[in-house]
């Protein structure tokens, strides 16, 4: 149904927020074939061109998938070599417990998460939520071994490989290398894009849609579409309005975000266009959290007819993340529609 290696390729590279060579270089080794323009800009974003087929006009669409993943930085080594960090994006604590990291030094270092252990703590401590601030780095070195290949500000990235649980696939980063996947594909099958597409692989979503407004200024898009993840809260205990979305049950058409109301038109010509192809679709209302539809929607000098394809992701910004392979590839199918059919559509106002 998808190339489960390729994505597990995509999701297990490092790439934290401004630290995205790794993933950067793997995308353009994928990319370069597919496309009739490919550069990168100073912020490092990928912006990857497929000229339009009938495009008199010369409207440009750019599909956004950030390639970043949340991290962490080293801010501090302490006199037994242990590490302290700093967030590259947005975290729940408590899932920091008993996992691995990667710390992108000279070398890659293989580290683990540690905290006070339960035996010594208070009945007070016991009973609290944990901070980042109670966690370190332990890279099983002392200071002066660990010195030789850490430094303050470099990266690091969680250890977690894709498996594959029933028709799921289960990974860290699936937020958002799903999206880089999807992108890659749909250029892959693309055959007759109505406008030029500007298929553009953005750095720095995670601590701000950074690397969506610096390229969206510069390609100036008519129309927009972001590729990203949204929670799917199909979970035990759940009420039906907390959802979102819900594995298996079709792509997601965003309606709006917490940064983004999508064009009423944009959403109204997804929904036409996975009706039309018989692609299963859920739509989407997410009032916490945004993607990089706001800076693709605002940053162009007239600003864009934007929306966004949403891919259900349980367990978001765990290590643990888990997407259902159909709904990946209805995301592919109605990517690849609303390129080869935009001009159809009337955009009037």
């Amino acid at each position: 149904m998808i190339n489960v290696a390729l994505l597990k390729q995509i999701c297990e590279l490092p790439g934290a927020p401004g630290f995205e060579k790794k993933i950067r270089d793997f995308i353009l080794s994928e990319v370069k074939d597919l496309v009739d323009e490919l550069k990168v800009d100073n912020l490092g974003n990928v912006i990857a061109v497929r000229k339009g087929k009938r495009n008199p006009e010369n409207k440009r669409v750019m599909v956004a998938a950030h390639m970043d993943e949340i991290g962490f930085i080293v801010t501090h080594i302490d006199e037994n070599g242990f590490l302290r960090f700093h967030p590259l994006g947005g975290f729940d604590p408590k899932t920091l417990t008993a996992q691995r990291v990667l710390v992108h030094g000279k070398k890659d270092l293989i580290g683990v998460m540690g905290s006070k252990p339960i035996h010594v703590m208070t009945a007070e401590e016991k009973t609290k939520l944990p901070k980042l601030t109670d966690y370190f780095i332990d890279l099983g070195m002392d200071k002066a071994e660990v010195e030789k290949w850490v430094q303050v500000g470099d990266p690091i990235t969680r250890e977690r490989e894709l498996v594959e649980m029933g028709n799921c696939v289960n990974c860290k980063s699936i937020d958002n290398r799903i999206a880089v996947f999807i992108l890659l594909e749909t250029l892959r099958e693309l055959e007759s894009p109505a406008y030029d597409v500007y298929a553009t692989f953005t750095v720095q979503e995670e601590v701000g849609l950074r690397g969506a407004q610096v390229s969206a200024h510069h390609i100036n898009p008519d129309f927009g579409i972001a590729l990203d993840t949204t929670i799917a809260f199909d979970l035990p205990g759940a009420a039906a309005h907390e959802k979102i979305t819900e594995l298996g049950k079709g792509t997601a058409i965003k309606i709006m975000d917490a940064s983004a109301i999508c064009d009423y038109r944009m959403v109204q010509f997804m929904k036409e266009t996975a009706s039309k192809n018989g692609i299963p679709f859920q739509t989407e209302i997410l009032t916490a959290g945004g993607t990089d539809t706001a800076g693709v929607q605002r940053m162009g000098k007239q600003g864009a007819i934007a929306g966004a394809i949403s891919i259900p992701t349980r367990h978001l910004h765990q290590v643990i993340e888990m997407a259902n392979k159909a709904d990946v590839a209805g995301s592919i199918r109605l990517l690849r529609a609303c390129l080869e059919e935009m001009d159809a559509f009337d955009w009037q106002p």
